[in-house]
């Protein structure tokens, strides 16, 4: 538990301090009692929580910025309201205020993420804020990037605006998980779908695995791509189904497309593979040094990116190589191999597992993840925050997180 943490269960013990946020040796806490209408919990929920849905509005639409929303709020009315669009344009408090106009005057601010202090390629908004004549702030989140980090609050309080921080901040922390995980590791944040029978099987025992779940799934899954920025698979995948790797709507390709990742230490991608000649989107090689030279002219003469890491093609290396490319998210649609690699690495933050309730049987049938596997049950990697939905008549899909730190 950090030092802000048990400072503020200290103090709101005794019931002192409004619900505002208190400085203590740099680190920001804040405290509640009731200190009137608008700055009640039950106030601050309700607007966060429609700043959050204002937020999600943008999935897929933002990286490598994170989904922001915002609400300003006078006389407990909404009167401007925003979400960060697209990287480069203006952010969620810059749309919010400008909506609010005259009267963002001493009114409140909700916004899911701190607000930025720094010039990227917009203005801080924190002076924004400043300039409209807020109030007071509220926050669910601080951001984790260094160019922030804290900085944007410290701004507004010095400028006399009262700051309130962590309210709805798990659902925040949750929305932008890929943004929290890219700027602290610099590694994409990878998220593995599976679809499989109800007796474990991604395929017969001939490889046939088309469709394994019903339309409804289908289109989930296509929504899922739209909002990474990488889908990867293995060269197996490529030579067997050869596949679109795209986002879909209605069958037709729309919107923003993710980069089509292949894992393929001999280039034995074949030249007229979909991925290669339909220029629907881009498709990056990942290789190894030995591969056939000629190979990777032709491809590259095609318009695929050939990556060729140093050394050996491990998934630390692939995913250091697709984070240096400013890959934040990446989709995982492999076989059992492909899946089992990443497993193995514990290089997997989220699972996306579909489920149909169907019976194929078969020894030699293959399931979500291959490798060596384990030796004992109480080795199994445990998922978190699980949940779960019928998705169409005949199928299931769950959601969980692998808690590496359990593991020995």
């Amino acid at each position: 538990m950090s030092l802000c943490i048990r400072l503020l269960k200290k103090r709101t013990a005794t019931g002192l301090f409004p619900y505002a946020l208190i400085r203590h040796q740099g680190i920001f806490c804040w405290g509640e009692n009731e200190a009137g209408k608008e700055r009640t919990m039950e106030h601050d929920t309700r607007f966060m929580a429609l700043a959050l849905q204002l937020a999600r509005s943008a999935a897929g639409q933002t990286s490598p910025n994170p989904l922001v929303g915002a609400v300003v709020v006078k006389d407990g009315e909404v009167v401007g309201m925003g979400a960060h669009l697209k990287a480069g344009e203006p952010h969620a408090e810059v749309h919010a205020l400008r909506m609010a106009g005259e009267r963002a005057r001493g009114a409140t601010l909700y916004v899911t993420l701190e607000p930025c202090s720094h010039y990227g390629r917009t203005p801080p908004c924190a002076d924004a804020v400043i300039q409209a004549g807020i109030s007071r702030v509220v926050v669910a989140v601080l951001d984790p990037n260094p160019q922030v980090a804290g900085q944007g609050v410290s701004r507004l309080i010095d400028a006399g605006v009262e700051v309130t921080v962590g309210i709805g901040e798990t659902e925040a922390r949750r929305l932008n998980e890929v943004f929290f995980h890219y700027i602290t590791t610099r590694r994409p944040f990878v998220t593995v779908k599976t679809a499989s029978t109800l007796d474990g099987k991604i395929a017969t025992v001939t490889g046939h695995s088309r469709w394994i779940t019903g339309e409804e799934a289908r289109g989930q899954v296509h929504e899922l791509r739209r909002q990474n920025d990488a889908i990867l698979v293995g060269v197996g995948t490529v030579i067997a189904d050869d596949p679109e790797l795209t986002a879909r709507t209605s069958g037709r390709v729309t919107g923003r497309q993710p980069v089509r990742v292949i894992l393929d230490r001999q280039l034995r991608t074949p030249l007229d593979a979909r991925v290669v000649n339909d220029g629907k989107a881009p498709t990056w090689i990942v290789t190894s040094a030995d591969a056939p030279a000629v190979k990777r002219a032709a491809l590259e003469e095609r318009g695929v990116t050939v990556i060729v890491p140093d050394g050996l093609v491990t998934v630390e290396r692939v995913l250091d190589e697709l984070g240096a490319r400013g890959i934040t998210s990446l989709l995982v649609e492999g076989g059992a191999e492909v899946n089992g690699s990443f497993l193995g690495a514990r290089a997997v933050q989220k699972i996306v597992a579909y489920l149909s309730m169907k019976l194929v049987g078969g020894a030699g049938a293959p399931t979500p993840f291959g490798g060596q596997g384990l030796e004992r049950m109480d080795e199994a990697v445990q998922l978190a925050d699980v949940e779960w939905e019928q998705v169409g008549p005949h199928d299931l899909r769950i959601t969980g997180y692998p808690v590496w730190d359990a593991q020995s």
